[in-house]
């Protein structure tokens, strides 16, 4: 139980002996920095139930709990607010507590509960994994692992686009162009391969649409009748009713994609438990549109296409069937969402990573889901999020402008190497132990940068400003666990043995960090129910804080007693592990030595 939960009985107490009235809740704040106090509590909420001076009701509150309650220690009134301190005793019994435990603030999953399915990541197989599947990525990664720490059963899971318009425009790019091109005779990864034929369509297709103009066509007559648009119109009408040839193309084209993208992944650290595929969930949805047809939720217009009227609930009319019978991709997501519920029958809530311009289709998908009578509908979450940018500007997938999500990791590595070299922090190091160093520096500051924003924030991405080891960066934060680590080796002391008020009498800067630690399993909580990786971000660096300011005001190895020693070391340590537990909710490791 935190202080807060017990302060607040205690509190409830004070008021009902005193005052002769039972609160409901009592409201907290953190103590301001220049007033003594751990806690404080707002007295004003209580005026309209306790009736008197907000100061004389404090102080009542004040005086009952110093002499009922043995945590206070002592209190101070200012205005409306009661400022309480606590014992040393009590920060020293939960540390006591808490230190020997490596996971402190993970909770197991309870298997009595429903599960969750969080989907990222969910690419096209036409081109690589850029700078804004990376956001992606990180982004259903983390919340996937903040959730399973809250005590949540999750599933990760993507769902490949490998199909439509597009997957057939590099597919058809490389039948004209590619002269029998393979990832093994480029040396090319496969989705770069793939990716670079769906750049050389949009080129040629321009050529056309510019040839056709200057023969007398409007733009948009051009752009309907290219002959390049047309040959993958009836490539994609050949695929969907399963011509061998592109059927064989299609699939090996897709399998260069697949193991691209399996590197990147690994690379990036990310991975999924489940995989579905576009190509076989496209149809999915269908027979739920003739059950929505008969209950009413859906209704055919006069061209025989079939919609939901949203109009009641401030939304707008959505086709769920084109007139001619085949699916949208609203159809599609109906289809697939009730799949994953019949294949994973555990499963009660959904998390779709996906950026802000579908936040409307997923109000819709959510709000028909209801109407269908799914019970788990109440339960989905679309994870919206922003763009990434670059100083250079937006990025353009057909026209190559992208940020490579594979190029970016590696100047990330680079980045990290110059900036090492600079410093020069690696004396001693192997050039293997020098590599891996700079790969987890780099990833690290990777993901720290894009974790630390809200996501629903817009991100200017700054490679260089992200590893600066100083300030609120990932680096600053690994460098930091590094220094603990060093700490302990020199201690070479045990970090188990308990030690009571009696013995230590708390410093200050202790008192603090005792504190920010007590915070993260709360941290952890809220973080899970805002699907906020940002929480855990800003929480770690708020430790990081906390720590180096207790390490530059208290001395620790050399303290005046043995006693002081072990409980500084046995801090430090607990410190150390609470910012490995923070870092791999985030997905980043934290490197030995630095």
């Amino acid at each position: 139980m935190s202080l807060q939960d017990t302060l607040s009985n205690d509190v409830k107490q004070a008021v009902k002996s005193n005052f002769n009235v039972e609160l409901e809740t009592v409201e907290f704040q953190a103590t301001r920095k220049e007033f003594a106090g751990d806690i404080t509590v707002v007295v004003f909420p209580m005026l309209r139930f306790v009736k008197g001076n907000p100061v004389q009701i404090g102080e009542t509150i004040g005086n009952y709990l110093v002499e009922h309650v043995d945590n206070v220690k002592a209190f101070n009134v200012v205005k409306g607010f009661l400022n309480i301190e606590i014992s040393d005793s009590y920060y020293i019994d939960f540390f006591n507590g808490i230190k020997a435990e490596e996971s402190f603030g993970l909770v197991q999953p309870n298997p009595d509960e429903k599960a969750i399915m969080v989907e990222y990541s969910s690419p096209n197989t036409n081109k690589p994994l850029h700078l804004g599947h990376i956001r992606n990525n990180l982004l259903g990664y983390s919340v996937a692992e903040i959730l399973k720490a809250s005590g949540k059963k999750v599933y990760k899971t993507q769902i490949i686009n490998d199909r439509g318009i597009h997957i057939c425009k590099s597919m058809l790019a490389w039948k004209k162009f590619g002269n029998g091109e393979t990832p093994e005779s480029t040396g090319l990864k496969g989705d770069k391969l793939v990716g670079n034929y769906y750049v050389k369509f949009d080129q040629e297709y321009k050529k056309e649409i510019e040839a056709l103009v200057a023969n007398g066509s409007t733009e948009e007559e051009a752009k309907k009748n290219a002959p390049l648009l047309i040959e993958a119109q009836d490539m994609l009408r050949k695929w969907e009713a399963g011509d061998e040839a592109v059927v064989a193309l299609w699939e090996k084209m897709n399998g260069w994609v697949y193991d691209g993208f399996d590197e990147t992944y690994k690379n990036l650290g990310v991975d999924f438990d489940t995989l579905y595929y576009e190509s076989n969930t496209y149809l999915l949805g269908k027979e739920f549109v003739a059950e929505g047809l008969k209950s009413g939720v859906f209704h055919k217009e006069e061209d025989g296409s079939v919609w939901c009227d949203l109009t009641e609930e401030g939304l707008d009319k959505k086709i769920v069937q084109r007139a001619d019978g085949t699916a949208v991709y609203m159809t599609q997501d109906i289809g697939t969402a009730i799949q994953r519920i019949k294949d994973f029958p555990d499963v009660g809530g959904m998390v779709y990573t996906v950026g802000n311009e579908q936040d409307y289709h997923f109000q819709v998908l959510f709000l028909i889901l209801k109407k269908l009578g799914f019970d788990w509908a109440e339960n989905l979450y679309h994870l919206s999020y922003g763009m990434v940018d670059l100083p250079s500007g937006k990025m353009k997938s057909r026209e190559g402008t992208v940020v490579d999500a594979d190029d970016l990791i590696d100047d990330m590595a680079k980045t990290a190497e110059e900036i090492s070299e600079e410093l020069g922090k690696l004396d001693g190091y192997s050039e293997e132990e020098k590599q891996e160093l700079y790969k987890t520096i780099g990833l690290g500051a990777l993901k720290y940068y894009i974790l630390k924003v809200d996501p629903k924030k817009r991100i200017l991405f700054d490679p260089k400003e992200s590893i600066d080891f100083q300030g609120n960066t990932g680096p600053f934060i690994q460098y930091t666990y590094a220094r603990i680590q060093s700490i302990l080796r020199k201690a070479n002391v045990g970090s188990t043995a308990t030690l009571s008020a009696i013995e230590v009498s708390l410093h200050d800067k202790e008192r603090e960090l005792i504190k920010q630690v007590q915070l993260f399993p709360e941290v952890v909580q809220n973080a899970a129910e805002n699907h906020s990786p940002a929480l855990i971000a800003n929480y770690t660096y708020d430790l990081v804080k906390e720590f180096n300011s207790f390490y530059q005001n208290v001395s620790i190895l050399g303290a005046d007693s043995d006693t002081e020693k072990l409980f500084r070391v046995q801090l430090s340590n607990t410190v150390a592990n609470t910012i490995k537990n923070a870092f791999g909710l985030l997905g980043i490791q934290v490197p030995e030595r630095m």
